[in-house]
């Protein structure tokens, strides 16, 4: 009986102890659970910043190509500055996801993949800044292009396995957590309560990742990569094309580098704030990076975007107080509407790149239309023309403009004007092609083999007995360029014309938007004893403290004054009071667009030294015009 007693007793006792065993074991496996689940946790929050440092590569990777794209396209363009930032930008980033994946080599070759294209980069701008436009096409379509798009490749697969593995990392952290929960049920309630609350716990911890991952860190805003997705599911979704506004704050870097990061991080703060309170609730403000922010507005009603970039920029007109110092700026903001089978790079492109326009045009708010990339595309077709043109005798001539003086008729010189016939479009008018020219660094080239024709003709002329003072328009690219009057000086000796019978011809902008350096420059070439004239004076900005410095002979007056001076007193006073001024300089005054008698009698009544127009004659091949000089020697 006792030993029933002391069974019955020892009984609940065991009980206990193995309860309490088990309760142990629960509890220290709820702790090991606990902890497996917090490993986990930070292990899915890694890879979701491994899986951003992916993300941030691959688009700055594909940022680099197009920026290089755009730079073929237009060298002198913004593009041509952000490029080396932006490669540079792409490799931190390529090595920031390689930091990721230690383990894995493929992370660590494409990095260094990366790194062996530099050369590759750095030999396509040293082409372009050489001129040699042949080169650098040849070296983006067949070296640059082929091996950028097999890094995306290998990037974007990179990425993908990478993501798996995400994918599977969380995969795991649902099952154990369900295990864990499953083995609490079965054992004990009160485990199952704290087990349950770990599990909570967790998931909680996991939203939070997962939103840490789409959140800009320092003002809280959607990040690139969540916008990104937001775009394309707006894209996707059936409804009206999304617009895009890319906004940019005018003056952030002067901020930063002046008043310290500290300040700089408090406007981007207070910069986000003021946005999101200044656009309409479904509307979606995110942060791109540095000072850029982005706004996707989810309809296409008219003109939503720029009530949208006016409220916005409203915003920003009230002063922002930073640690008790205030700050004035402005946004520069450029808009892109989505258009049918457009993707998210394309439309954040065209947005950012409205945003530029807006920045270099001073006016806030600029829109994206799809005519500015048809003219951009022509624009360079028909750079790409000319430089086949240059390489090419039969395609770019020179015809010539008797220039005659207007007291006796006699011929006193000519006016070479560049004349293009294409192969396939026919002839191709200046007014059209000079201004692609002169944005882009082929104006060197193209200037130059203009004055090598024109001197190898005075070289001709010379030859057969006839001196003939040739002036050549001279843009003010070339003008200002340093080593323009060293190039003319090669060329004098190369064709052992006299400087004398070179005349060059630049208008009052080439001379006043660098007054100083256009003033040494024609001092260089007076030296050589190469004439200067000033072309359409009249339709500039000169100022005679400047007219009076400049080592000029000759003023041209425009045809717009000159073609109804015989009718109009005030073209008459106006011409009358320039051929005045330039005598009182000791310059020659010669009159453009002369067209009739009564121009040509005006003229010779105000005392107008030298005249041309189609009166005289239409610009001449050199053949026609050495026929008239044998009949007519040059006075």
């Amino acid at each position: 009986m006792s030993e029933k007693i002391r069974l019955g007793r020892r009984v609940p006792r065991v009980l206990t102890v193995l309860l309490a065993v088990l309760l142990t074991a629960l509890a220290g496996y709820a702790v090991i659970a606990s902890m497996h689940q917090s490993a986990l946790v930070d292990t899915v929050a890694a890879q979701a910043n491994g899986t951003d440092n992916y993300q941030r590569a691959a688009y700055l990777v594909t940022s680099e190509l197009a920026l290089i794209q755009e730079t073929l396209r237009e060298p002198m363009g913004e593009e041509r500055l952000q490029l080396p930032i932006v490669s540079q930008q792409a490799y931190d980033a390529l090595v920031r996801m390689a930091g990721v994946e230690e383990i894995h080599r493929e992370a660590q070759d494409i990095a260094d993949t990366h790194r062996d294209l530099r050369p590759l980069l750095d030999a396509f701008l040293t082409q372009l800044d050489r001129g040699d436009y042949g080169a650098a096409i040849e070296t983006v379509e067949d070296r640059i292009e082929p091996n950028y798009n097999v890094l995306i490749e290998r990037l974007l697969h990179e990425q993908n396995e990478h993501l798996a593995e995400y994918d599977a990392q969380q995969a795991t952290a649902r099952r154990d957590s369900q295990r864990t929960v499953i083995a609490v049920v079965i054992v004990f309630v009160l485990v199952l309560i704290v087990v349950a609350g770990l599990g909570l716990s967790a998931r909680a911890h996991r939203r939070q990742v997962e939103t840490m991952a789409a959140t800009d860190p320092l003002t809280g805003l959607p990040n690139r990569t969540a916008f990104g997705t937001r775009l394309a599911d707006a894209l996707a979704g059936g409804g009206g094309l999304p617009t895009v506004l890319v906004v940019n704050i005018d003056g952030f870097r002067d901020v930063n580098d002046q008043l310290g990061q500290h300040v700089g991080d408090l406007l981007l703060v207070e910069a986000g704030q003021r946005m999101a309170a200044a656009v309409r609730k479904e509307d979606v403000v995110a942060r791109l990076g540095g000072d850029e922010f982005a706004v996707l507005l989810c309809d296409d009603a008219p003109e939503t975007d720029e009530a949208v970039a006016t409220r916005l920029i409203e915003a920003f007109q009230q002063t922002f107080v930073l640690d008790e110092i205030t700050v004035d700026l402005e946004v520069s903001i450029g808009a892109a509407v989505a258009r049918d089978g457009e993707d998210v790079t394309t439309i954040l492109r065209q947005a950012d790149a409205a945003m530029h326009d807006a920045k270099r045009l001073h006016s806030g708010f600029h829109r994206f239309e799809q005519a500015h990339r048809h003219d951009a595309d022509a624009r360079l077709s028909l750079l790409g023309d000319l430089r086949r043109a240059l390489d090419d005798p039969d395609q770019l001539t020179l015809h010539y403009q008797p220039k005659v003086a207007v007291c006796s008729g006699a011929l006193v010189g000519v006016e070479a004007l560049a004349r293009w016939r294409h192969p396939s479009r026919g002839p191709i008018s200046p007014a059209e092609f000079i201004p692609v020219l002169e944005v882009t660094s082929l104006m060197h080239r193209f200037t130059e083999q203009v004055l090598t024709m024109a001197l190898n003709q005075a070289r001709e002329w010379l030859d057969a007995g006839h001196r003939v003072p040739i002036a050549v328009n001279v843009s003010p690219r070339s003008l200002l360029d340093p080593a323009f009057p060293d190039r003319v000086a090669a060329l004098l000796a190369e064709t052992g014309v006299p400087g004398d019978q070179l005349c060059v011809e630049v208008t009052e902008y080439a001379l006043m938007s660098d007054p100083e350096a256009a003033i040494e420059a024609l001092h260089r070439l007076h030296g050589l004893g190469v004439k200067a004239s000033i072309d359409d004076y009249g339709t500039g900005y000169s100022s005679m403290t400047y007219l009076k410095l400049l080592p000029v002979d000759e003023l041209k007056i425009d045809r717009s004054f000159v073609k109804d001076m015989a009718d109009d007193q005030s073209s008459r006073a106006l011409v009358a009071s320039t051929v005045e001024l330039g005598h009182s300089l000791g310059l020659t005054v010669v009159a453009e667009g002369v067209e009739d008698q009564d121009a040509v009698h005006a003229l010779r009544a105000i005392g107008c030294d030298t005249a041309q127009g189609y009166h005289f004659a239409k610009p001449l091949p050199a053949e026609a015009l050495t026929a008239q000089l044998a009949a007519q020697p040059v006075r």
